[in-house]
């Protein structure tokens, strides 16, 4: 069994990146740590998401193992889920005993949905920020930073800013050495043409 272990939560119409950005952040932090990185939805069968990949995840709602980090992406199917009482009331009791309780993009507003955000600094995709305040009157929304860390609450900006959050959570759990081994085995340096 791993010391730690990572969730990602998956469900119809998540955007593949806010997830497998993550993912491969973590998976790639594991390289010489103890460390289990998961898949999880409220059922084993194949979940579609925003751009049509199709993915199998590890485990349903039922058969989760408890972790210690979860990874909550966004995307159009989080306006869909913010009304699935199922997945806010499994995300509400996985995260109690979490380390670390993490959004990507529009995922922030399941967090708000399921309660584990109230009264915290979070952030979302720029397209969302207006939407999410309306949303969630109970957080205070922030537009400037990609990643934004309250307490056990970790939220990231739109997409891309996943990875950064996830390489930032890395650092907290192994150490900056670590983290700045995972971004370089990934290769991760931005240099956008644009």
């Amino acid at each position: 069994m791993a010391d730690l272990r990572v969730g990602i939560l998956l469900y119809p119409d998540a955007e593949e990146l806010d997830w497998a950005g993550p993912f491969e952040v973590f998976s790639m932090a594991a390289m010489d740590k103890s460390l289990d990185v998961v898949t999880i939805a409220q059922t084993t069968e194949p979940v579609r998401c925003a751009k049509g990949l199709r993915v199998l995840p590890d485990y349903d709602f039922e058969g989760a193992p408890a972790l210690d980090v979860i990874v909550v992406p966004g995307g159009a199917g989080s306006r869909v889920e913010m009304d699935n009482p199922v997945l806010l009331g499994w995300l509400e009791a996985a995260a109690a005993p979490c380390q670390w309780v993490t959004s990507v993009c529009t995922g922030s507003i399941l967090l708000c949905r399921a309660g584990l955000a109230t009264g915290c600094e979070v952030t979302t995709h720029w397209g969302y920020l207006e939407t999410l305040q309306k949303l969630a009157p109970e957080v205070r929304v922030r537009s400037d930073q990609r990643y934004i860390q309250d307490g056990r609450i970790v939220t990231s900006a739109g997409v891309s800013a996943g990875i950064d959050m996830a390489l930032w959570l890395v650092g907290e759990l192994y150490g900056a050495e670590h983290a700045r081994l995972t971004r370089r085995w990934m290769q991760y340096d931005p240099e956008p043409p644009y």
